[in-house]
């Protein structure tokens, strides 16, 4: 495996992120959901699942139970029924009823929206904590998810041995006003083109900046690869 470059600079990290905000203007997260509550157990679920599985075993459940209250009634078993097609479901399940229950002892079956309180809720650790206050409640938070991870690693955009060193390599480098909305323009990335076996440089509009030594910037289908 390629050692991660050096990290680059600031400088280059805002032109980076500028060029993919260019390539994604209307990006946004890709799982469905109404408000706060379904958006925060749609990311419990998507551990280890990837956002289509999960918006297909929640389009039924959320009509069924679209509020703490209703998914606390429906109980481990009755939201189980519901997303078995999802990796780890059991312990899912477990989890998404007891955060329930912790919603309406807690906060009156709101979700909140500060770091801390979230964190304590069954099956939140920090990134599913940075998503909801990111995406919910207009956060600055940085999660940092596999692809993220990579990139960060890859392109030298912020290096780090953990996910919290990638995350604050990206709090440091990205604008502040760009932090954001990169949370999305950098999944997306890594998702569709900067991908964990083959990144496909080619069609990557940051390549200028990026510091991975080992581009591939013919498509191998090409003609004139």
């Amino acid at each position: 495996m390629t050692d991660a470059p050096k990290p680059m600079s600031k400088a280059a990290a805002k032109a980076f992120i500028t060029a993919l905000a260019n390539e994604y203007p209307n990006a946004e997260s890709e799982l469905v959901f109404r408000n706060p509550f379904e958006l925060l157990v749609s990311v419990v679920l998507s551990a280890q699942a990837t956002d289509k599985s999960v918006n297909k075993a929640t389009k039924d459940m959320f009509e069924r139970a679209p509020d703490p209250q209703s998914m606390a009634e429906l109980g481990e078993a009755g939201i189980a029924q519901y997303i078995k097609t999802i990796g780890l479901w059991r312990a899912k399940a477990h989890n998404v009823a007891l955060l329930c229950e912790q919603l309406l002892a807690r906060h009156d079956g709101q979700v909140p929206s500060d770091r801390k309180s979230l964190e304590a809720l069954a099956g939140v650790g920090r990134k599913t904590a940075s998503v909801v206050m990111n995406v919910a409640f207009g956060s600055d938070a940085m999660a940092v998810d596999t692809h993220i991870f990579r990139i960060g690693n890859r392109t030298g955009l912020a290096p780090g041995k953990n996910v919290r060193q990638v995350e604050d390599g990206l709090v440091a480098r990205i604008p502040k006003d760009m932090l954001r909305p990169s949370h999305h323009w950098l999944i997306l990335h890594g998702r569709y083109v900067c991908k964990a076996r083959t990144p496909e440089c080619w069609r990557c509009p940051a390549t200028k900046w990026c510091l991975y030594p080992d581009k591939r910037l013919v498509d191998p289908k090409s003609k004139a690869a």
